[in-house]
């Protein structure tokens, strides 16, 4: 038998629920040890838990603080943003950002650009307890390679806890702000671990030609501003007639919407729950049934180079695009260990048989010893070994995802500004101002981060970029370059498409040990020639602290800016900069904090 680590989710989630809400049960179990999590179920009640609205129940009894927002599917019908005092933190207004990418300026030549695409399922914390507007931490996945994700599905749900959750806005914002869609989880457990077929029942209920719990689920991720549900259906005891109803409804939300839905490869058309480890006659009907239902399937891990043609061809006679398959890997336990039949979705040299689905590549965070630590296994897994996504050389069969996947921006319009501030910290700086000190997080703070990290272009001693968490011009965090300066260093940061006009500037915000020459200069390249830098000196610092320069771009009006990046000349033994905010504006922009959402 395959061991399934969706539904595993699910017995650890549900200890957590009950360990932490005594007021659903009178007698609990002891915690179990990880490995006995990872085969036995979860700890029981001597009753079941009754169903309780997301208003209930608060991680750790802490009633003041507000968090995402879970359900079950008889609750969530219940729930109105007037009356939910949670409600208003939870709602993200920022748009999701049109994405560009330039072929020509992948950074590695084995990526791809227009084909498969990534979806990342993460589980930021358990179902009850995601705080709506961050909280006073820094031990935080704080995710930043946003360029190779395409949707981010906000994984949870647990028997204990309630079925649906829908994301909080601190990861919408983030998302969006990076061009990237979020999807809430609506999850149905296996029996063995507290499932119910009564709750599936209860998801499609109709009344008169509606399906009233569709109808919740359009209008929380309208009034939230996530953009879709990814449906996870692995409770047994179905029947063909229960399948038909899940697809009805999945087709009069998105008739409803707009509302986008990933449907997972578990359930098949009989009602059965049986995992295909792919495309195939017995689930197709749930991508096309004869018109379009879900958006997307999330293919099961057990899958075969020969399932993945076999799930792309007949993808194709649905009239559906193949990438539309996300073929599921699991690296919950064993992160960049993992082992992947890359070949089989991503062929050398050759188009992309269908995407990749991530679940759980918060291993970095949950696994990592410290921030630092957390922050060189994030940039393992997504950029390879070398910390270069150009350069994804190694004798490990995991290059990392930008070996495959070319990065795209969301950097298409003005202003563009950034601080390099990823969302957590250990103290919030304001103008160089400290105003606070102590942890925290709050992705919605979080600026978009640098394209490419880092490759760095030099003839001699190459410098070391780093986004630095000891100080910051605004947030948390700032950029440094630093190390031996022997030889001209082209530091690419950001690909964008800007538009130039006759009012655009160029601003950055820099900061030296000591008062003196920077050696820094701004560089900007241009859809005409992307691979040819234009520089603009920054001169020289009058003292040690934050320096504003503005430089015009005015002589290049007409041109689209293609991409940002830094260029340090002359010599140093021990070269250091921090570099605290780069923008892109026209005349009469003002500098100012940003503020969440």
């Amino acid at each position: 038998m395959r061991r399934r680590l969706l539904p595993l989710l699910c017995a650890a989630l549900t200890t957590v629920a009950v360990l932490s809400t005594p007021v659903l049960s009178t007698a609990v179990q002891a915690t179990p040890t990880p490995a006995a999590a990872a085969t036995a179920p979860p700890a029981t009640a001597t009753r079941a838990p009754e169903p309780v609205a997301a208003s209930t129940v608060r991680a750790g009894g802490d009633g003041g603080q507000p968090y995402a927002s879970f359900w079950y599917p008889d609750t969530i019908l219940g729930w109105d943003p007037a009356t939910d005092p949670d409600a208003r933190f939870n709602r993200s207004r920022v748009p999701l950002r049109p994405r560009a990418s330039l072929p020509a300026l992948k950074a590695n030549p084995h990526a791809r650009a227009g084909e498969g695409r990534v979806a990342s399922l993460v589980s930021f914390a358990p179902t009850s307890g995601n705080p709506s507007q961050g909280s006073p931490s820094a031990d935080y996945y704080a995710f930043t390679y946003w360029q190779y994700v395409d949707t981010l599905v906000f994984w949870g749900g647990s028997a204990g806890e309630g079925l649906i959750l829908a994301p909080n806005a601190t990861v919408i914002d983030a998302a969006h702000r990076n061009g990237v869609r979020v999807y809430g989880t609506v999850f149905f457990p296996p029996t063995a671990y507290g499932g119910k077929i009564e709750w599936v029942r209860d998801f499609v209920r109709k009344s008169g030609g509606a399906y009233p719990v569709a109808d919740k689920l359009v209008e929380v991720a309208r009034h939230y501003g996530f953009d879709g549900w990814f449906i996870n259906q692995e409770t047994a005891g179905g029947d063909a007639a229960l399948a038909t109803e899940l697809r009805e409804l999945i087709t009069y939300a998105r008739g409803r919407g707009p509302v986008e839905f990933m449907w997972y490869d578990a359930m098949t058309e009989s009602g059965s729950v049986t995992w295909q480890d792919g495309l195939t006659p017995a689930n197709d009907a749930f991508l096309n049934d004869p018109h379009r239902v879900s958006d997307s399937m999330f293919l099961d891990f057990g899958w075969t180079a020969a399932g993945q043609h076999a799930s792309r061809d007949l993808a194709r006679s649905l009239g559906r695009d193949e990438h539309e398959l996300f073929a599921g890997i699991d690296t919950e336990a064993n992160g960049y260990a993992t082992g992947v039949p890359w070949e089989a979705v991503f062929p050398s040299g050759q188009p992309h048989v269908t995407s990749l689905g991530i679940y759980r590549p918060e291993w970095t965070w949950k696994s990592s010893s410290g921030p630092a630590d957390f922050r060189a296994r994030d940039s393992r897994f997504w950029v390879g070994a070398n910390a270069d996504p150009s350069d994804t050389t190694t004798s490990s069969p995991w290059k990392g995802l930008a070996h495959y996947v070319a990065e795209s921006t969301p950097i298409t319009a003005k202003p563009f500004v950034t601080g390099f501030n990823t969302g957590h910290g250990d103290f919030y700086n304001v103008r160089g101002v400290r105003v606070r000190d102590g942890g925290w997080n709050n992705l919605s703070m979080q600026d978009v981060p640098p394209t490419y990290r880092w490759v760095v272009e030099s003839a001699g001693s190459r410098l070391t970029p780093s986004i630095d968490y000891g100080d910051a011009y605004e947030g948390g965090s700032s950029l440094r370059l630093t190390g031996r300066l022997d030889a001209v260093n082209t530091v690419r940061l950001y690909q964008a498409r800007l538009p130039v006009s006759a009012g655009t500037r160029l601003s950055v915000v820099l900061k030296t040990p000591q008062a003196g020459p920077t050696r820094l200069q701004a560089a900007v390249a241009f859809a005409d020639a992307p691979h040819t830098f234009t520089t603009f000196d920054l001169g020289a610092t009058g003292g040690t602290g934050w320096e504003r320069r503005t430089l015009d771009l005015s002589a290049h009006a007409g041109r689209t800016i293609a991409q940002l990046g830094l260029r340090v000349t002359g010599t140093a033994d021990a070269y250091d900069i921090r570099v605290g905010q780069l923008a892109v504006h026209d005349a009469g922009w003002t500098p100012s904090p940003r503020r969440p959402g």
